[in-house]
Formats: C-alpha cells, structure tokens, sequence
C-alpha cells in the first residue's frame, strides 16, 4: 500500500511537471509570436493614427520657375492687391480672390492653376506630389501668403486657408472666410475633434489584435502536439 501511494504520488509530480513544461513552451511560442509581429507601441499608434486622420488642409499655390526674384515680385503684388497703398484708387481684394487670380495669371502648374491655385478641400498629408509643398501645408500661418518655397518642379507661393488639428500651430482657429464687408478676412474657430472616443476604438482594436495572436499561438502549439487542448475547450 505504502509503495502505490508513492507511485501515485510520483505520478501526479511526473503530470504536473509536463503540464507545466507545456504550458512554458506555450507561453514562449505566443512571446515569440508576439515579437516577430513587431508591434509598435499603442500609445504612439493612436497617437500618430490620430494626427493622420484629424490633420487636413486647403491650400492654393502658385508654380513659379525657379527665381528669387519672381517669386518675391508676385507675392508682393498679391499683398498689394488685398492691401492697397494709402491714396491709391485701387480697391482692396479678399486674400483668396488675389490668390487664386494671381494663380490663373500666372501659376505654371496648369491642372490647379485652372481651378485658381486650389490644392485640394480638407486633404490629408501626404496629398501633394511635392514633398515640400507637403509638408510646408502643415508648417506655414494659417491666411498669409508664404514662400517662396522650392521643390523639385519650382518655386511655390502658398495659402493656406483652411487646416485641422494644428492647435500649436493655429491655435483656437482652423480657417479663414470673406469678412461681412466682402474683402476683409475672418479667422474662424474650429470645432475639437473628440480624442478620448478615437483613443477608445484604438484600444480596442489593439485588444483584437493581442488576443488573435494569443488564439495563434495556441493553435501553434496544438498543430506540433505541444498542448492537449485549445484554453477554450478545457
């Protein structure tokens, strides 16, 4: 009797042992798993997912060869256009009307040039063939004329004239419209984007993502006869 309660005994050490080793090479399988995938750090996902999606522009521009000189006559012009010289009998325009004629007049770029300039609506980053004029979409005040800027195809003008989720940049406003008396420019306040829902459908998604390769690498290890059984089916 004695010698079969110490066989029992070393029988249930023997199991529980292999149980054991099992469960490590499952928990070692799924780290592996988890590393070859490469995750990136959520936080910083959401937060660059956030910018990605929240982050857009319109914007016109005006294509120029590429000369200093040109460049910087235009955009005087366009700033004498919306800001007369005191005296003078010529009428003041709205900054967007100047723009988008001096683009008509003058932009080489002829698919935008024909729409006055005009880039894209609310257009995310990346939009733009030229690198610089990308990124100068996002870097450039909000309803000034700016550049010259070069690229590869020339020198730009820009006018940004309406861009989301820049508070740093921008502040409480996101774009400009006519004023009431038809010529002046109104900046206006934009509308904040909800961060704490988008943040929620992230993790959530992040949540989906950890627990599928958690099913993986238990079907892994079920597939090399390494567990007996699947964690749902115990």
């Amino acid at each position: 009797m004695k010698q079969k309660n110490e066989n029992d005994r070393s029988g249930s050490m023997m199991r529980l042992t292999t149980q054991a080793l099992r469960y490590g090479i499952v928990l070692t399988v799924l780290l592996q798993f988890a590393t070859s995938l490469q995750l990136p750090n959520p936080i910083q996902t959401i937060s660059r997912d956030f910018q990605a999606l929240t982050r857009k522009v319109t914007a016109h521009h005006i294509l120029l060869p590429k000369s200093t000189d040109v460049a910087l006559a235009l955009k005087q012009r366009i700033r004498n256009a919306v800001s007369p010289k005191k005296g003078s009998d010529v009428n003041p325009m709205y900054i967007v009307d100047a723009f988008s004629s001096a683009a008509v007049k003058y932009s080489r770029d002829e698919e935008t040039a024909a729409r006055g300039g005009k880039l894209g609506t609310l257009v995310p980053q990346g939009y733009c063939r030229s690198e610089e004029l990308d990124k100068a979409c996002f870097e450039v005040p909000l309803g000034e004329i700016a550049g010259p800027i070069e690229s590869e195809y020339g020198y730009h003008l820009l006018l940004v004239t309406e861009r989301t989720n820049c508070p740093k940049l921008d502040g409480e406003y996101s774009k400009i419209v006519r004023g009431d008396d038809g010529v002046s420019t109104k900046f206006v306040k934009g509308s904040k984007v909800d961060v704490t829902e988008f943040a929620i459908q992230q993790i959530g998604f992040w949540i989906a993502v950890a627990f599928a390769g958690g099913v993986v690498a238990e079907i892994a290890a079920k597939a090399v006869n390494i567990a007996d059984s699947y964690p749902w089916e115990s």
